[in-house]
């Protein structure tokens, strides 16, 4: 996998990226995500229908700054004041599209990943099954330690960051709606989610406020 990889737009790209790899180094040590579900989200610039859903659908913000690098960088935002989120930003410098990364399996690190989700819950005691460790877009960014402040704008394919394609294409992949996101973007008209069908890791579907059926 190399930055020509990404520029095409992200409803491209997000299909492609399932079972790719995906690890991120720290002082704790190595984590590595192996890619089960993805969204895409397409912006200024990038072609195809306007998307409401998209941070970059209008212009570029301080907060959206890093959508509109090279493609083969990261975004990483803060989201609904809990937790971070990490895409990978798609289309050629100046358009913006990116693939928001769902849900994954944790195949190294896997007890720093457990680590750091229990931290996040102030100290219970309860594992947490390994399904589960990056199953949402939260727990994702959570289980390999990204951050806005740390992270957001970096390249892909520099430390600390690894990205590996998946050795044998998926023999299935589903579409739909896209999970929790408002309006007729959260819609079927936006079948731009993609996932490994029966994959235990793959977060499970929730209809945006006034999305409709």
């Amino acid at each position: 996998m190399n930055r020509e990889f990404f520029t095409q737009d992200a409803l491209h790209v997000a299909p492609k990226l399932l079972g790719s790899q995906f690890s991120v180094d720290s002082a704790e040590g190595m984590v590595t995500l192996r890619i089960t579900e993805v969204e895409a989200y397409m912006g200024v610039g990038a072609k195809g229908p306007y998307d409401p859903g998209s941070h970059s659908k209008d212009r570029r913000t301080e907060r959206n700054a890093s959508m509109f690098l090279e493609p083969g960088h990261a975004y990483v935002y803060f989201s609904y004041g809990m937790h971070y989120a990490i895409n990978f930003v798609c289309s050629p410098a100046g358009s913006a599209s990116g693939v928001l990364i769902r849900a994954g399996e944790i195949i190294e690190g896997s007890e720093i990943a457990q680590q750091r989700r229990l931290r996040k819950r102030q100290g219970s005691g309860t594992r947490i099954p390994g399904r589960q460790l990056a199953r949402g877009p939260g727990n994702v960014a959570q289980s390999l330690g990204v951050n806005r402040i740390e992270h957001d704008g970096l390249d892909l394919f520099s430390s600390p960051f690894s990205l590996q394609a998946p050795l044998h294409h998926p023999a299935q992949i589903s579409s739909g709606p896209r999970v929790g996101v408002a309006g007729v973007a959260g819609g079927s008209e936006f079948p731009w989610r993609f996932w490994l069908p029966g994959d235990p890791t793959v977060s499970a579907f929730r209809r945006g406020r006034n999305a409709p059926f």
